[in-house]
C-alpha cells in the first residue's frame, strides 16, 4: 500500500470546484513535486493529506489509516509524523533560533532540556547553521530563516515533510541551498517529500515525480523528463512561463 493515497477526492468552496475526483498515490521515501497555476488546489491538497480539510467526496489515506474519518484528537499523533516548511518560514519572532527549533520538542515530547539541546544543535548543524541558537530571527537572512524552519520541521523526525513554496523570495543561489537540503533529507533521513512550488528549476531538481494540477484534476504525472518533453499545451505553457492567447486578450 502507498504511504499516502487520495481516492476520488473532490472539494469545492461555494461554486468553485478546487479538487475534482482526484486520485494520487505517494510511496514512502518518494519526492513528489506539485505544480500548477495559483488557485488550482495545491495547498488544498496538502491540507487534505494532514486532515486540516476534509473532502466533500472521496477518501484520504495515510499509512493504512483513513485520515478523513479521524476525529481531531486522533489526528494529533498522526500530524506529528509530518514536518512543515511554510512559504515564509513562519518562525516565532519572539523566540531565538534555538527556541524555535526546540518548540515542537517542548510541546510534544517529554525529553529533558539536555536532550532537546542536543537535538537542536544536531539539526542546526544539519542545515548548515551550527552555533546559531542565540540569534534572533530578525538577524537572519531569508535563506537562513528557511533553513532554521527546516531544522524545526525535522525536530520530531517526521516520516513526511510538506514544503509550501520553499524557495519563494530567495535568489537562485539561496534557492539551490534549499534544494540541496531537500535532497539531503531524502538521502540521509529517507523522508517522503511533497513540494508545492512554482519554481520549475527547483521542481526539476528535487522531484522524483512531478504532478501538475489544472482545474481540479491531474493533467500530468511523471518524472521530470516527462514534464519537459510533454506536448500538452497546458503543461508546455506553464513550464515555459507563457500566458495563453486567452489570458493575453484581457490586456488588449
Amino acid at each position: 500500500m502507498p504511504l499516502i493515497q487520495l481516492k476520488n477526492v473532490s472539494k469545492r468552496f461555494g461554486r468553485l470546484v478546487v479538487l475534482d475526483r482526484l486520485n494520487l498515490s505517494i510511496e514512502a521515501g518518494e519526492s513528489i513535486v506539485v505544480i500548477g497555476a495559483s488557485g488550482t488546489g495545491k495547498s488544498v491538497l496538502l491540507k487534505h493529506i494532514v486532515g486540516l480539510l476534509r473532502p466533500d467526496k472521496g477518501e484520504v489515506w495515510f499509512d493504512g489509516i483513513r485520515v478523513d474519518e479521524l476525529t481531531e484528537r486522533k489526528l494529533m499523533p498522526l500530524r506529528q509524523r509530518f514536518g512543515f516548511l511554510f512559504q515564509m518560514g513562519a518562525l516565532f519572532d519572539s523566540l531565538n533560533v534555538g527556541e524555535n527549533v526546540a518548540f515542537p520538542l517542548v510541546e510534544h515530547t517529554k525529553k529533558s532540556k539536555a536532550e532537546i539541546a542536543e537535538i537542536v544543535e544536531r539539526n542546526l548543524g544539519f542545515v548548515g547553521l551550527p552555533g546559531s541558537q542565540r540569534k534572533m530571527p530578525g538577524e537572519l537572512s531569508g535563506g537562513q530563516r528557511k533553513r532554521v524552519a527546516l531544522a524545526r520541521a525535522i525536530a520530531l523526525q517526521p516520516d513526511v515533510i510538506l514544503y509550501d513554496e520553499p524557495t519563494t523570495g530567495l535568489d537562485p543561489i539561496r534557492s539551490d541551498v534549499i534544494n540541496q537540503l531537500i535532497l539531503k533529507l531524502k538521502r540521509e533521513l529517507n523522508v517522503t517529500s511533497i513540494v508545492v512550488t512554482h519554481d520549475m528549476a527547483s521542481a526539476f531538481k528535487v522531484g522524483d515525480r512531478i504532478v501538475m494540477l489544472h482545474e481540479g484534476k491531474i493533467v500530468i504525472d511523471g518524472p521530470p523528463s516527462a514534464i519537459q518533453e510533454s506536448e500538452n499545451p497546458i503543461v508546455r505553457r506553464f513550464v515555459a512561463g507563457e500566458a495563453s492567447e486567452q489570458e493575453l486578450a484581457t490586456l488588449r
